[in-house]
């Protein structure tokens, strides 16, 4: 470690930029400074592995708090929900993406969600479809429960999902 004693400072002149009538300038100063306490941080590469991995989950959470993406159509061209199955926080919404095969939509089947819950209200119209790459269906549900979701045009080829409100 470093220790800074009273010592003698000469700074030097600037002469890099000359204006007019500018002088040379010198200056000497004397810097002097009291003990400074030393500080020790000590950690284990578990600590920080540890705090580590603390801030990637609280990013993680974060991103998934925000909402989930769920693929109307799987790359490979099958007619699916990916994922057709999976688990969401009450309040986080939940994005249906147009990816491929379409037209789709997003229907919640109305004997399959919980009481009380409007499948109306959450669901698209059987006539509304999303015709395009990446159009887009958000939802938020905020009742906890299981829903059963359709895609009306594809049911009958099993694009058929699930979602659990936690």
């Amino acid at each position: 470690m470093a220790t800074v004693t009273s010592a003698a400072v000469a700074i030097p002149s600037f002469t890099g930029l000359k204006a007019a009538g500018a002088a040379k300038v010198s200056a000497i100063a004397k810097v002097s400074a009291s003990p400074v306490p030393r500080l020790c941080v000590k950690a284990s590469l578990k600590d920080v592995g540890v705090a580590v991995a603390a801030t990637a989950a609280s990013a993680i959470l974060a991103s998934n708090a925000m909402a989930i993406e769920v693929l109307l159509g799987g790359s490979d061209g099958s007619l699916a929900f990916v994922p057709n199955s999976f688990s969401v926080s009450a309040g986080e919404k939940i994005v249906f993406k147009n990816n491929a095969g379409f037209p789709h939509n997003v229907v919640f089947d109305e004997d399959e969600i919980p009481g009380g819950v409007d499948a109306g209200k959450i669901s698209m119209s059987e006539e509304d479809l999303l015709n395009a790459p990446g159009e887009i269906y958000a939802v938020t549900l905020t009742e906890k429960g299981s829903y059963t979701f359709y895609c009306s045009p594809h049911q009958g080829a099993g694009m058929v999902g699930k979602v659990t409100v936690n």
